[in-house]
């Protein structure tokens, strides 16, 4: 559906073109990101230190798990999957980022879905490889259903709504908070002592993927970052008549008139970056799509490192995690974090 020229909102964000030179574009850069932090609200501080308390664990072949309880320091804890292979570390790690896809149940558990056409569950196929892994439920997700404001019977979308509701009261957004709980987690796998915080990567499909990529663009602890789907450009959303196919979770006030995704995709530049998405995913128009992927392109070229990213649109797939693009996700990973060969030793230099 697109819709007719005369119902078009004017929703073109100002001009960010591809700069000129390196100097430049670092200037533009760190402006960027000022304003990125300024338009999620006035978010509280994170905490210096994490209160962070183990609540369970086992042990499974190849690994051991741990589940904690991560507490935000807003009235609010976050549970939490750790994977951790058995063996000498520091490992690299992963912060696996869940999606939405209105299955708030599950949340954090998506890591014991099976990986896209095998057996493995995905966290102990990353686990496996030498990852430790790292998963947090997001608000109004997972054991964190029904602990929003709205009490115990608000749940799904009622609840996601509500939370979205109270924070524009507080001067913030709600996808400012879920970022800043993803800071957190990044907090907690960064300072474990299994985890060689030179190697951390985040990804995830959907919410987790626009999770991944803008916890990337933010905090430059992450090494690596692979973007499954929602890759998504606003204008070219607006345009299709296709808003609908995110949740109110995903809007960031104030954010067209300034930019659009491209300015927030290329400041992980230039740090590993993947994206892989499908032609016919009506939550990311494909147009939208190639100019983000062209706009990255570009940026890495300025540092002479276009190797490190790379976008890939898959002809006649919608919006789903296929196993090709599984495999590409655990090939980018092994060879910008090295699981295998920096285990135990100094950390590998980087593809």
């Amino acid at each position: 559906m697109t819709l007719a020229k005369a119902d078009l909102p004017d929703v073109a964000a100002p001009s960010y073109p591809v700069p000129r030179d390196l100097s430049e574009w670092t200037m533009r850069r760190e402006s960027t990101r000022a304003k990125l932090e300024v338009l999620l609200g006035d978010l509280p501080p994170r905490p210096a230190k994490p209160r962070v308390t183990v609540v369970g664990h086992e042990r499974r072949m190849g690994f051991r798990v741990e589940k904690l309880s991560i507490h935000n320091e807003v009235g609010a804890t976050i549970p939490a999957w750790l994977l951790v292979p058995d063996g000498e570390g520091p490992f690299p790690a992963i912060l696996f980022c869940h999606w939405h896809a209105g299955q708030f149940t599950l949340g954090k558990d998506e890591l014991w879905q099976k990986v896209p056409g095998g057996d493995e569950q995905r966290g102990e196929a990353l686990a496996r490889r030498g990852y430790v892994v790292l998963a947090i439920d997001a608000y109004a997700f997972g054991e964190r259903a029904g602990t929003g404001p709205g009490g115990p019977n608000e749940r799904g979308g009622e609840e996601q709504s509500t939370l979205s509701k109270l924070n524009l009261w507080q001067g913030r957004s709600l996808w400012g908070m879920m970022v800043r709980d993803d800071r957190i987690a990044l907090d907690v796998l960064a300072a474990r002592p299994e985890v060689d915080p030179r190697r951390i990567g985040a990804t995830g499909i959907s919410m987790g993927s626009t999770r991944s990529w803008w916890l990337a663009a933010l905090d430059e602890r992450i090494a690596a970052t692979v973007g499954v789907c929602c890759l998504t450009r606003y204008e070219e959303l607006v345009r299709t008549g296709d808003l609908r196919q995110h949740g109110i979770y995903y809007f960031v006030p104030g954010l067209l008139r300034h930019f659009d995704m491209e300015a927030v995709t290329s400041l992980i530049a230039p740090r590993a970056f993947l994206t892989l998405s499908g032609a016919d995913d009506a939550g990311s128009p494909a147009p939208g799509v190639e100019k983000i992927n062209r706009y990255c392109n570009d940026v890495y070229r300025l540092y002479g490192q276009p190797e490190r990213f790379r976008g890939e649109i898959y002809a006649g797939v919608g919006h789903i995690y296929t196993p090709v693009m599984w495999l590409e996700m655990l090939a980018w990973f092994d060879r910008h974090l090295a699981p295998r060969a920096g285990a135990g030793g100094a950390a590998p230099t980087p593809a």
